[in-house]
């Protein structure tokens, strides 16, 4: 547990670097890649906390996210705009309107309880029948959400949502989660489940009900999305479903890839890492665009680099930057050799 108090208080101190540093600095295009970085770290951490400990991979993480995006939308788009935002809403929900932090925390109860009623009979797949069933539920997620114009407003742009997400809002709730990923990690079900990745048949005969084990944490992993989405859509505070299938899929999952998708610091440095590479590159194709050096225009560049990169991460360390060890225990490690060879 001391690695883990450690590694809480490294990562914690990451995120407040990255907040405090862009607020010093002060100029708003830093300060908004801090808050979307923060934002996706919040994502993948919560797609470690499925992931990281049972060992399956998950697509419908992005879905939930869109889940949690619309349901504070609509529970805090004002009164007098929902008419315009969305002009077929039920009735009843004309005139709801709360706090944007209480409908952030109803964003993450709506998604986990629709993870809670669709994906148990799911939890009971392994290897690639879960990696295409939970394709098949990001699937059903968007076709939901591109559809009911009553609640998204169908395919078209959702707009009206207040901007209530800025830098210490979104580093408050990143390091809330990464408390919340190592504690579950820590836990009875984290370390069972964890187990199962490893020999799913002992992990049975020592009496772990694994289907259970895999449909808590997804359920955590659920919750921590809708609430990512819901600062998401509070950031950018006009969306339409697209937002939230493969483009965005990929992305964090690259994220978590490469980081180590069996530790929390491997999700968060991942994500650092990804979104400085990420802002990069397109600030390289808009400059290649710009100056006309190459005939024609760049497209796709800062894509094609991240899945070359991914793919050379899995060749070269298949774990990722982080793949069993968090910085904790790294950190105590190595302080205990430099003492035993002093």
């Amino acid at each position: 547990m001391k690695h883990s108090y450690l590694t809480a208080l490294v990562l914690i101190a990451v995120i407040a670097v990255i907040a405090v540093g862009s607020e010093l600095i002060g100029i708003r295009l830093y300060d908004r890649i801090a808050t979307n970085l923060l934002i996706s770290l919040v994502l993948v951490v919560g797609l470690q906390t499925f992931m990281g400990n049972s060992g399956l991979l998950s697509f419908a993480h992005i879905g939930f996210m869109g889940f949690g995006a619309y349901t504070s939308a609509v529970l805090t788009i004002p009164v007098q705009m929902k008419g315009m935002a969305l002009p077929d809403l039920y009735d009843f929900m004309k005139v709801v309107e709360v706090s944007p932090l209480l409908a952030m925390l109803a964003a993450g109860v709506v998604a986990a309880v629709v993870a809670a009623v669709v994906a148990y009979p799911l939890m009971r797949l392994s290897d690639a029948a879960a990696v295409i069933t939970s394709f098949a539920l990001l699937v059903v997620l968007y076709t939901i959400m591109n559809n009911w114009s009553a609640f998204t407003n169908g395919p078209r742009t959702l707009f009206g949502l207040p901007k209530t997400t800025d830098l210490p809002l979104a580093a408050v709730v990143a390091a809330v989660v990464v408390v919340v990923a190592l504690v579950f990690k820590e836990s009875r079900t984290g370390k069972l489940l964890r187990a199962s990745r490893e020999d799913e048949v002992a992990a049975a005969a020592l009496g772990a009900d694994i289907p259970r084990l895999r449909w808590r944490a997804f359920i955590l992993a659920a919750f921590i999305a809708g609430v990512g989405g819901a600062l998401w859509g509070h950031f950018i505070t006009s969306f339409a479903p697209k937002a939230f299938y493969l483009k965005e899929t990929f992305l964090i999952i690259t994220m978590l890839v490469i980081g180590g998708a069996n530790t929390v610091t491997g999700a968060v440095a991942g994500t650092i890492l990804i979104t400085f590479a990420y802002e990069g590159l397109r600030g390289t194709e808009a400059a290649l665009n710009a100056s006309s050096v190459i005939p024609g225009q760049v497209v796709g560049l800062t894509e094609i680099v991240l899945a070359l990169a991914m793919i050379a991460v899995m060749i070269v360390k298949p774990g990722g930057l982080f793949p069993n060890r968090e910085i904790g225990h790294i950190l105590t490690r190595a302080r205990r050799k430099k003492e035993f060879s002093s």
